[in-house]
């Protein structure tokens, strides 16, 4: 427990101060980042919808059109679901 206290910024702590297990902590903490299995798949859906309806703005440069691609398959990887490079390749393509 002292672990995670000290690891954890102020405003969090007072959101896991009255934890008695080191579990229960991580589980709090965990809920508070992540959220539950329905906002992850809410999240996912999002980010699928701008992937397939990804194409570059008129106003942007190519390293920030690749930079926004990046972070949505970034974030889509974090949650589980994956692109191989030919398919990104085509998406920028």
């Amino acid at each position: 427990m002292n672990i995670l206290q000290c690891a954890i910024h102020p405003d969090e702590y007072s959101c896991v101060s009255m934890c008695s297990l080191a579990k229960e902590m991580w589980d709090k903490l965990k809920l508070i980042y992540e959220g539950t299995s329905e906002v992850k798949e809410t999240k996912g859906n999002i980010l699928v919808h701008e992937y397939e309806l990804f194409k570059m703005s008129p106003v942007e440069s190519i390293s920030d059109m690749f930079a926004r691609l990046s972070k949505i398959t970034n974030e889509l990887k974090a949650l589980g679901k994956n692109y191989t490079n030919t398919e990104i390749v085509c998406k920028v393509l």
